[in-house]
């Protein structure tokens, strides 16, 4: 496999930029799905997910002062939100999403750490708590172990 180009200020803050724009949809789908889950079996992970939406967007300040600090602009787009009549399908959805954005923080750790960037990859490993406490609650929510997100390809 070949070695992956070094990290530079500008590939960290496009990278950051990305993972902006899934904390906004995150923020979206979190909103949504909370006020709209129906069921006395979906209740707990409803208040859960109002809990989960106010931390995407601590998530989303942090990482978009990340991206100021670097010298960038913060995106301002979310990614598409996926809706559905059915709540397990929401959650399904929001468990992609979860692993999606687990697998693309363990990189951009790294990519902090080459940069010596230490407070950042700092902050960013605080975020990955939260985010894979929320793969853990959705998980449990549908009955499944958490899945291991994995590692973001180069």
């Amino acid at each position: 496999m070949p070695k992956a180009a070094a990290t530079t200020r500008e590939t960290l803050i496009k990278a950051l930029n990305e993972d902006l724009s899934r904390e906004y949809q995150a923020i979206i789908s979190y909103v949504n799905y909370s006020q709209v889950l129906k069921g006395a079996a979906y209740m707990n992970i409803a208040a859960e997910l109002e809990i989960h939406a106010k931390q995407e967007l601590d998530h989303a300040l942090q990482v978009a002062n990340h991206v100021d600090y670097l010298g960038g602009m913060p995106s301002v787009t979310p990614k598409p939100v996926k809706t559905s009549e059915k709540a397990e399908d929401m959650l399904k959805f929001d468990l992609a999403n979860e692993q999606e954005t687990i697998r693309n923080y363990r990189r951009r750790v790294k990519q902090a750490d080459e940069l010596n960037e230490f407070a950042i990859a700092e902050s960013l490993r605080g975020i990955l708590v939260q985010e894979q406490d929320h793969l853990i609650a959705l998980a449990t929510a549908l009955g499944i172990d958490a899945p291991d997100p994995g590692i973001a390809e180069e």
